[in-house]
């Protein structure tokens, strides 16, 4: 137990170093967080009224952002399979960073649900022998069970890891192994709960298809490593962490096959609906082509499937695939093209028109934008801290040596630190 103390320690110890630029990045997430947190505030005092929900149209803005960051959460699995199941090295020495990722889009996710509720103070309704969970029969509480599962199993997997680094020894595998295995279901499980909560809602054909788990998996294998390829990139520019091209390559590579099913099985739910023309047409129509004179989506999900096709043939092509400019183009493309698709784009069709054929074109207010940017703020503020903690770590500049000392190198300084200072004072000795 000591010894975790000192690792915790030398955390806080990362965390408060680092250049300029990281405390003026710092300083951003925070002030977007305090404005999030006042926007929620007022959301909080005058009820859900500021937002543009209404009976018609229940979920909107947060639920959109929730359904995406679950499916970045559960593309991490898209590293763990190649790094341990078939033990291919460059992959295996970033795998950690999935983890990290998985843990800053579960807390997201987490988030965007409490500010969706109208009152989260009454959470202790979901806990066991104090409330009613109503597990197994509820898939509300599935959802619950599996996103908790999920944080808990990457942050223990990516702690462990980190700690065991921290103390220059290999992390025994004999524990990790069968914790990494379980959490390739575990990531497949949040996405295939979250789409079943909308594919069992049988007044919403929108969302009532067979093909649509596997479209929340097929599309989350494209924004969630297109994310993570960009935020490589900006790693090894800015540490000395090295991530090999190869590494990068292979990820691209992955995604590829995955935005083809993704397109493809867009394409065979667009024909379902289009080739029977039965009622159950008009969301799509709504989306796609506009309905009655409602159109406010329209010029979103097609500026949403332009980015998805290009980037697709970006990537299918090798030379543009390993091109560092076309490959961040695409990223980029396939992120904000997968956000607007399975954000805005799959979650007010399904309530427009509502089930009596009437219109309300939901667009989030002011509130809503504020308190979505705090929420993102959030995410990323967590996962800047928990690469400040795991790169030097990783990198063996920050670590217990067998002599008791451990260097650190930071960003404009160089410390050295006895194991002694951390577990009793805490003390730095500059050198």
């Amino acid at each position: 137990m000591k010894k975790v103390w000192a690792f915790i320690k030398g955390c806080f110890v990362l965390l408060r170093q680092g250049s300029k630029l990281y405390y003026s990045w710092l300083s951003f997430l925070l002030a977007l967080i305090v404005i999030g947190v006042l926007a929620y505030s007022n959301q909080m005092y005058k009820g859900l009224i500021t937002t543009a929900m209404r009976d018609q149209v229940s979920w909107g803005f947060y639920i959109s952002n929730f359904t995406f960051m679950v499916g970045v959460a559960a593309a991490a699995v898209l590293l763990v399979i190649p790094a341990y199941v078939y033990q291919w090295k460059p992959i295996k020495e970033i795998a950690i960073l999935g983890e990290l990722v998985a843990v800053s889009a579960m807390v997201m996710c987490l988030l965007f649900v409490t500010v969706d509720l109208g009152r989260p103070d009454r959470f202790w309704h979901l806990i066991p022998k104090i409330g009613i969970l109503n597990f197994p029969q509820s898939l509300l509480a599935w959802d619950v069970v599996v996103l908790n599962l999920y944080l808990v199993l990457n942050f223990s997997i990516a702690g462990y890891m980190l700690y065991s680094y921290y103390y220059k020894r290999q992390p025994n595998m004999k524990y990790v192994t069968p914790l990494l295995l379980f959490s390739i279901p575990a990531a497949i499980s949040i996405h295939t709960v979250t789409a079943f909560l909308y594919n069992g809602l049988a007044a919403r054909p929108f969302w009532n298809a067979s093909i649509l788990a596997p479209r929340f998996l097929a599309s989350a294998f494209c924004s969630g490593p297109a994310g993570m390829i960009l935020m490589f990139q900006v790693i090894r520019k800015w540490t000395k962490f090295k991530i090999t091209d190869q590494a990068i390559f292979k990820i691209a590579e992955l995604i590829a096959y995955a935005m083809f099913l993704n397109l493809f099985l867009l394409g065979a739910e667009v024909f379902k609906e289009y080739y029977s023309d039965t009622a159950h047409l008009a969301p799509m129509k709504y989306l796609y082509q506009g309905l009655e004179g409602h159109s406010d989506l329209v010029s979103y999900i097609w500026t949403a499937t332009l980015f998805n096709i290009t980037a697709f043939l970006l990537f299918l092509i090798p030379q543009t695939r390993e091109n560092q400019v076309t490959l961040n183009i695409g990223c980029i493309l396939i992120f904000v093209g997968v956000y607007i698709e399975k954000g805005m784009g799959l979650v007010i069709p399904g309530f427009v028109p509502d089930v009596l054929g009437d219109f309300y074109e939901y667009s989030p207010t002011g509130v809503e934008i504020l308190v979505t940017l705090g929420i993102w703020a959030t995410g990323l503020l967590i996962f800047t801290m928990l690469l400040r903690i795991a790169v030097p770590i990783m990198n063996g500049d920050f670590h217990v040596s067998e002599d008791g000392i451990h260097p650190h190198i930071g960003d404009d300084l160089f410390l050295v630190r006895r194991v002694e200072d951390v577990e009793e004072e805490g003390d730095l000795l500059t050198q």
